[in-house]
């Protein structure tokens, strides 16, 4: 098991005096289904976007992992399926995408189709199968379930449980998360606090404080 160690991490925007993060130091076990739940614009994709390296930032965030990105940046959309995925897993044979495509209930015909005729549902699953298969991966997922109808929520959601890398996601979908999430970590004014149990215990423990009859988790930082 590795471990992502974040520790004295703060940030803002250029421009912006408010912290998004301050000080703030835990660490992640790479065999968790991390759901990240906050406010918008409190800091969770924010978060996902450090790890992958796009801002600046002040303190030190390591790890031995290497991260992936969802959704994937697709630049030419003219592409064919095929070609989209083979630029993602330029390693990976034809029947390894088809057998992904058959776990999504996907078209195998699509692989040929060029990128933009697919529909958003199609995409967000296409997208998804090739990262599946990139090896020694961890993905940071932001809003999987955008997109698509009920029983391709349930597909997806499906194939993440039985995907046998790690994940830290951001989701709106209450179900979602209740159904994937084995841990939590909930972001406020830049700090945090984790939840040792899954989503249904952060619900019970925060409605709990809410009604008084336990104590309130405190928000951490280093400070």
């Amino acid at each position: 098991m590795s471990l992502i160690n974040i520790s004295n991490l703060s940030f803002s925007y250029d421009n912006n005096y408010e912290m998004i993060f301050e000080n703030v130091s835990f660490q992640i076990d790479t065999d968790w289904k991390l759901g990240f739940i906050g406010r918008n614009g409190k800091g969770k994709t924010t978060f996902l976007n450090i790890l992958m390296g796009k801002y600046n930032y002040r303190g030190t965030v390591s790890s031995n992992v290497t991260f992936e990105y969802f959704p994937y940046e697709v630049k030419n959309e003219k592409l064919s399926t095929m070609e989209i995925l083979r630029e993602i897993c330029p390693d990976c044979e034809e029947w390894k995408f088809l057998k992904e495509f058959s776990l999504l209930e996907i078209e195998e015909d699509i692989i040929n189709h060029q990128f933009f005729l697919l529909s958003s549902g199609e995409k967000t699953k296409v997208l998804l199968a090739a990262l599946f298969l990139k090896e020694n991966n961890f993905l940071l997922i932001d809003e999987p379930t955008n997109h698509l109808d009920m029983h391709s929520k349930d597909v997806l959601l499906d194939a993440l449980k039985s995907f046998g890398g790690t994940v830290i996601f951001v989701s709106h979908d209450r179900g979602f998360i209740e159904e994937l999430a084995t841990k939590v970590l909930e972001l406020k004014d830049g700090q945090y606090r984790e939840f040792p149990g899954n989503y249904e215990y952060y619900l019970e423990r925060v409605e709990a404080e809410q009604n008084g009859t336990v104590g309130q988790f405190s928000f951490t930082n280093s400070r």
